[in-house]
């Protein structure tokens, strides 16, 4: 039972899991008709997910969907099939848990109790691993590592993705699986070829004789050893793509109401991804993981749910072990704030043997239970989009972008570009090689490009690219870059492109020079005419190229002097100033979302004070924050502290004041 938990709660609380089976309750019966298709878009969506092991097949299921409903959540991911059965299956090479009770279906029972409190039910499958007799009826269908041996790991064998095991043997576990129950939908884990096992060991490349045929055939070469090969990958995410396919055809034809998700884009009805940590993970933490994941996920692929799992657990070693609990809480109020639904998976039952994720969590989901209409269709209403690059740089943009509050997208789709009914005020590519940016900009549009590809768009002759290079970069008009007023030079630690020289130029290169001892510090010191920063016009458009990496180096180092270049460079492109302003502190994360069903704007503050280096403690409560929006609106309701805040217009802005921002806030705005 959850009553440590919820005996802190009021009794007003309690009533949230009664009161919302019965909403939903008619939902699900319709939805597995087919009637509501689209339930994960279309209908309030709260995760919670108990990974069960084959040990816990004992476990009472009217009990566990007992204390799901009364945490609550609305929709439960549990163990179906794959490595472990939860069912009696009887398809040939397929097992039932070893623990299962004879008679007992664990699966069946708890779905059945799981729709008549409304809940809906996501099966979980993994066909990634089989048993010893499966290997032995089948080798052909498993991974082959290069020196030819299977790849075991706990007694159990790796799957290929490209094996029989997935094209043939999967469907027909499915086949029965969806006959036999009505789920919701199907999640399936490890969806493809690893590139290391749980203990962190390399698999290398699978050398079966499934991707040495196919392999050939599409490169006409043999396949490489090890899993960093460029086309090895290509091959595999293609290959993952292929079985997704498949998987997709037979679930919507067999359940149309039900949805697929797994950890890819194509053919899913949903992205998933995860905010986890793990001890060998290098620093700095990442604590905009799940701000990421969802703006990702929803502006990549806006037609499918934004997935984000938060596990609970520190590393694959200690699963029973969590992470920080206010940890646990920032991940799901940025899950809500980015548009993505509550989700959390704990390892095993309810009965945690350390309970505080579950407390983190739980006031989290009753709040979404009390507030779902306002998590239902949220849109981002950025007007910056941030086309994904690489891990580093990206991350020094979103850091950069959140902390100067500027509202933006991250997608890694580029078709928004030719979308008419998006539009963006400035786009921020880590390289400009694409048509779609060159129609963009042609009509009007900006563009920042920042990084060491060259870009084809006309932002002057390319001469060199040069390795890794510390220097600096002379500041020569500050009233460009006003916020470096007090500042004549930016670090260079990294590689660049060098450009021909321009005749008013912004930064220049100092190449490297003497630094130590004191004494002959810049001793040699040069002044060339390489430009570190162009601005161009481009038809109607404005581009502006930084050619080195700064945001890599303000991830890695956080030099208010590369953020300030960043900001200022993105405060002159920006054709009609910045979409909000604020005074709010640099750890409040900001988010403008619409509702379009609605007519509304939501925007969301996450305070992110509590993060400091490895740990995450409670958020620092802030106070009396203003915020000005480039948008008519006559009302500004705060959701948390129940308060209507005063707006004045200026023109087209609207200004109020929030008196009182703990860990999380939302505010309605409304015409």
């Amino acid at each position: 039972m959850l009553t440590w938990a919820i005996d802190v709660l009021d009794n007003r609380a309690k009533m949230i899991p009664l009161m919302r089976s019965c909403a939903i309750l008619l939902v699900v019966g319709a939805a597995c008709r087919g009637a509501e298709p689209r339930w994960w878009i279309d209908k309030p969506v709260c995760i919670l997910q108990t990974n069960l092991s084959e040990w816990n097949s004992t476990l009472d299921p009217q009990r566990l969907v007992a204390q799901v409903a009364d945490f609550p959540a609305d929709t439960f991911l549990l163990n179906m099939g794959g490595i472990v059965a939860q069912y009696p299956t009887s398809v040939e090479f397929h097992y039932a848990s070893p623990h299962l009770p004879p008679g007992r279906d664990l699966f069946g029972e708890a779905l059945q109790a799981a729709h008549s409190r409304g809940i809906r039910v996501i099966g979980r499958f993994d066909f990634s691993k089989a048993q010893k007799p499966v290997f032995d009826a089948h080798p052909e269908w498993f991974f082959q590592r290069p020196n030819g041996q299977p790849a075991i790991y706990n007694g159990l064998y790796s799957a290929c993705i490209n094996g029989d095991y997935y094209h043939k043997h999967a469907p027909v576990i499915l086949g029965e699986a969806l006959e036999n129950y009505p789920v919701d939908g199907l999640f399936f884990n490890m969806f493809g070829n690893p590139a290391f096992d749980y203990s962190g060991n390399p698999m290398g490349a699978c050398q079966c004789a499934a991707c040495a045929e196919r392999f050939r055939t599409r490169y006409k070469r043999p396949l490489p050893t090890t899993t960093d090969d460029i086309e090895y990958q290509e091959f595999l995410a293609d290959s993952a793509r292929e079985v997704a396919s498949l998987f997709a055809e037979l679930i919507h034809r067999k359940r149309p109401g039900a949805a697929f998700f797994t950890y890819i884009q194509e053919h899913t009805d949903g992205i998933v991804s995860e905010s986890n940590t793990a001890v060998g993970r290098p620093l700095p933490l990442w604590p905009y993981s799940a701000s990421t994941n969802v703006n990702r996920a929803l502006n990549s692929e806006p037609d499918k749910m934004a997935f984000n799992l938060c596990m609970s657990f520190v590393d694959f070693p200690w699963r029973y072990a969590t992470v920080p609990a206010a940890e646990i809480q920032l991940r799901l109020y940025q899950n809500l704030a980015h548009g993505g639904p509550p989700a959390m998976a704990v390892v095993g039952t309810m009965e945690q043997e350390d309970r505080q994720a579950l407390i983190a969590a739980q006031p989290i989901y009753r709040w979404h239970a009390e507030h779902e209409d306002l998590y239902v269709g949220q849109r981002s209403a950025a007007r910056v989009l941030l086309l994904r690059g690489k891990q580093d740089a990206h991350r020094g943009f979103i850091r950069l972008l959140s902390e100067q509050h500027l509202p933006f997208a991250l997608s890694d789709n580029w078709k928004w570009l030719d979308d008419a009914s998006r539009h963006f005020d400035l786009v921020i590519a880590p390289s400009g090689d694409s048509e779609q940016l060159d129609r963009y900009v042609r009509a009007g549009g900006r563009l920042m490009i920042a990084g060491t590809t060259p870009p084809v768009l006309p932002v002057g002759q390319v001469i060199a690219q040069h390795p890794a290079t510390q220097g600096y970069w002379r500041i020569h008009d500050h009233s460009f870059l006003p916020s470096l007023k007090n500042s004549n030079l930016l670090f260079l630690d990294g590689a660049y492109v060098e450009l021909a020289p321009l005749k008013k130029p912004l930064l220049t290169l100092i190449p490297p020079a003497m630094f130590g001892p004191p004494e002959k510090v810049w001793v040699d010191k040069v002044e060339t005419e390489i430009p570190g920063l162009v601005v161009a016009e481009h038809g109607e458009g404005r581009i502006a190229y930084i050619p080195w990496d700064v945001g890599r180096l303000y991830y890695r180092h956080s030099s208010p002097a590369h953020g300030s270049l960043m900001a200022d460079v993105i405060d002159h492109l920006l054709p009609h100033g910045r979409q909000l302003r604020t005074d709010a502190h640099p750890l409040v994360e900001i988010t403008l979302m619409r509702q379009p069903k609605h007519g509304r704007t939501l925007l969301h503050f996450v305070n992110l004070s509590g993060h400091s280096d490895t740990a995450y403690f409670p958020p620092l409560e802030m106070q009396n924050i203003t915020v000005e929006i480039d948008e008519e609106f006559g009302s500004a309701r705060a959701i948390r502290t129940e308060q209507e805040l005063p707006v004045t217009r200026t023109g087209p802005s609207t200004k109020f004041t929030l008196p009182k921002l703990q860990a999380y806030e939302v505010i309605v705005l409304e015409e």
